[in-house]
C-alpha cells in the first residue's frame, strides 16, 4: 500500500488515478505517442528520489548527522541503491519555478552519470526541447506537473514495488490506448502477458529472455508469476532476465519498468535479427531456459539477413521477405537450451499460411519441420481486438524442446473467452485461468480445446490453426486479408526468383527474355 504525505493510505486505483492525473497535465501539450516519453522518466525520478531520501534517513539514524551522511554517500555510492546528487533530488527541483526544462534534463543526466545502470533510460529526453521555435513542454506546465506529482510519496515505506509496478503498467496501457499503430512497439496486453507467464511457469534459477522486449512487460509478468509462487524466499534461486530492444525510447521504458518492479534485468539496445547482443564468450548465441516474446507481426525483412547470418539461426529455412514471423521463431529456438521452452505471440497466419497449397511454401515447410520434430507443444487462438495496433486476434505459439506429451499438440480456441471493452476487448482473470488450466491439465474441453496427434497435423498439411480443429458455431475461419496479402507477396517473390533463373538460362543460350 502507498501512503501520502498526510499518511492517508492509497489503494492501487487511487495511485493509478493520481499518476494519470499527473500525465494529463502535459497530455495536451504534445502528441499522445510522445508524452509517455516525458511522464515516465519523471515518475521514475520521483521514485528514485523518495527511495534515496528513505535510505539516507536510515543512515542518519546510524551516523547521527545528515551532513555526515551526505559526505559519506558522496564518497561511497554503494550504501544506497542509487545515488542522487543534491541538485537532482525531487525536493530541490520542486522549489524551482524557472528554467525547469533545463534543470530536469541536467538532473536526469547527472543521475545517469552517477549510476551507470541507469544510463540510456532516464537521460535520453530533453525537457527543454523546442519545435518550430517553441518549447514542447513549457516551464509552467512542468511546474504544474511537478506540483501534482508532489502530492504523494513513492518511498520504500509508502509503496511496494509490485504496487508501483502495477501503476506503471497501468500508465503504459493508457499510453497504448492513445498511440495507435505505435502501441505494438512497446505494449503487450496485460492478459496476454499473464497467460504466457502462467504457461511458461518459471522455476527457480531459470534464465528468461525476450529478444524484442518493448517496455519489458513479458519479462515482468514472468517475474510476478515467480513471486506469486515463491514469495521472495531468499533461499530460492532468483530468475535471471535478459531483453533486447531496437527502439531507443522503448529500450529506456524497459529499463525503467524493470527497475520500478525491483528486478535485476539486463536490457540491451540493438537490432536483434542483425546484431544479437546476448552471446557466449566464443561468439555463439547465449541460450536460455525460457523465451517469451511478441515481435512485430509480418515484418518485411531482406533475404540477406538470413543469407548472411553468422549465428546458425536459420538452417531450417528462410522465411519469405514479406513475413519474418518464422525468422523470429528460429532466432528464439536457437536461443533455447536443450530443455528450453518458449511462448511467442504472432499473427494467426503464422500457423496456417501455405497449408493446402500445391508445391513448396516457405512458411509451411518451416512449420512442417517444427511439427515433424515434435517441438510444437500448443497453439492458443486469442480473441479479436485485444491488441492496440490491430483488431486481428493473434495466437500464442508454445514450443518446447523437451515436451512432456510426446507426439501430441494442444490446440485451444479461446476466440470467445473475452468481454467487450472500450477501446479494446479484454480477457477477464477467470478466462485467463481457464486457458492456463487447460494447458496445465492438458485436457480437451468441448468447443474450446482439443489434443491432436502428429498424424492429424500432417493430414491437414501442417495447418496448426486452432479454428481448423476446434470450430465454434460450426464455422471455420476464412483467410484473413492480412494473410492473403502475405501470400500474394510471397508468390510475387517466388515469381521474381523464377524470372531471374530463367534470365540466366536464356543468357547462357545467347537469348534474352
Amino acid at each position: 500500500m502507498a501512503q501520502s504525505q498526510n499518511n492517508i493510505t492509497l489503494d492501487i486505483t487511487t495511485l493509478e488515478g493520481w499518476l494519470w492525473e499527473a500525465a494529463c497535465k502535459i497530455r495536451g501539450e504534445i502528441d499522445a505517442p510522445k508524452y509517455k516519453d516525458y511522464i515516465l522518466p519523471l515518475i521514475f525520478l520521483k521514485r528514485l528520489s523518495d527511495v534515496f531520501d528513505d535510505e539516507a534517513k536510515k543512515l542518519e539514524s546510524r551516523y547521527g548527522s545528515s551532513d555526515l551522511v551526505e559526505k559519506i554517500l558522496a564518497e561511497d555510492h554503494q550504501l544506497v541503491r542509487f545515488y542522487l546528487p543534491p541538485e537532482s533530488r525531487w525536493d530541490a527541483i520542486a522549489k524551482k519555478s524557472t528554467g525547469l526544462g533545463e534543470l530536469i534534463t541536467d538532473a536526469m543526466r547527472s543521475i545517469a552519470r552517477e549510476n551507470p545502470k541507469l544510463q540510456g533510460s532516464i537521460d535520453i529526453v530533453d525537457f527543454n526541447a523546442t519545435a518550430a521555435g517553441q518549447r514542447i513542454i513549457p516551464d509552467d506546465s512542468i511546474k504544474t506537473l511537478i506540483g501534482v506529482m508532489g502530492k504523494h510519496r513513492l518511498g520504500l515505506a509508502d509503496v511496494e514495488p509490485d504496487i508501483i509496478g502495477r501503476a506503471y503498467e497501468y500508465l503504459l496501457r493508457k499510453f497504448a490506448e492513445g498511440s495507435g499503430q505505435s502501441a505494438g512497439e512497446f505494449y503487450t496486453p496485460r492478459e496476454v502477458a499473464i497467460l504466457m507467464a502462467q504457461i511458461l511457469d518459471p522455476k527457480p534459477g531459470e534464465e528468461v529472455y525476450d529478444p524484442c522486449c518493448g517496455s519489458g512487460g513479458l519479462l515482468i509478468k514472468c517475474a510476478m508469476n515467480f513471486r506469486e509462487h515463491y514469495h521472495n524466499d531468499p533461499e530460492v534461486a532468483p530468475l535471471q532476465f535478459c531483453g533486447q530492444e531496437n527502439q531507443h525510447a522503448t529500450f529506456a521504458m524497459a529499463k525503467m519498468n524493470t527497475f520500478i518492479h525491483d528486478m535485476e534485468a539486463q536490457i540491451a539496445l540493438q537490432d536483434t535479427m542483425k546484431f544479437p547482443q546476448f552471446l557466449k564468450k566464443e561468439g555463439a548465441l547465449r541460450q536460455f531456459d525460457i523465451v517469451t516474446a511478441n515481435p512485430m507481426w509480418n515484418q518485411d525483412f531482406e533475404q540477406k539477413i538470413y543469407e548472411t547470418d553468422t549465428y546458425n539461426r536459420f538452417g531450417i529455412g528462410f522465411p519469405p521477405s514479406s513475413s519474418a514471423d518464422w525468422g523470429w521463431i528460429q532466432h528464439m529456438f536457437a536461443s533455447l537450451k536443450k530443455t528450453g521452452r518458449m511462448a511467442v505471440v504472432l499473427d494467426t497466419g503464422a500457423v496456417s499460411r501455405g497449408s493446402g497449397n500445391t508445391g513448396k511454401n516457405r512458411e509451411r515447410d518451416i512449420r512442417k519441420y517444427f511439427a515433424e520434430h515434435d517441438f510444437v507443444e500448443a497453439v492458443i487462438l486469442l480473441p479479436e481486438n485485444l491488441f492496440y495496433n490491430t483488431t486481428a486476434p493473434g495466437i500464442i505459439l508454445v514450443i518446447n524442446r523437451k515436451k512432456p506429451h510426446k507426439g501430441e499438440c494442444l490446440l485451444v480456441n479461446a476466440a470467445k473467452l473475452f468481454q467487450k471493452g472500450r477501446p479494446k476487448n479484454f480477457m477477464p482473470d477467470e478466462n485467463i485461468a481457464q486457458v492456463a488450466g487447460i494447458f496445465r491439465d492438458w485436457k480437451t474441453v468441448d468447443g474450446i480445446s482439443t489434443i491432436v496427434s502428429a498424424a492429424d497435423v500432417a493430414k491437414n498439411d501442417f495447418n496448426l490453426s486452432p479454428s481448423r480443429y476446434v470450430t465454434q458455431n460450426g464455422k471455420d475461419e476464412t483467410l484473413p486479408l492480412e494473410d492473403a496479402v502475405v501470400l500474394l507477396r510471397e508468390a510475387e517473390e517466388v515469381r521474381q526468383e523464377a524470372d531471374e533463373r530463367l534470365k540466366k538460362v536464356l543468357a547462357g543460350l545467347g537469348l534474352e527474355l
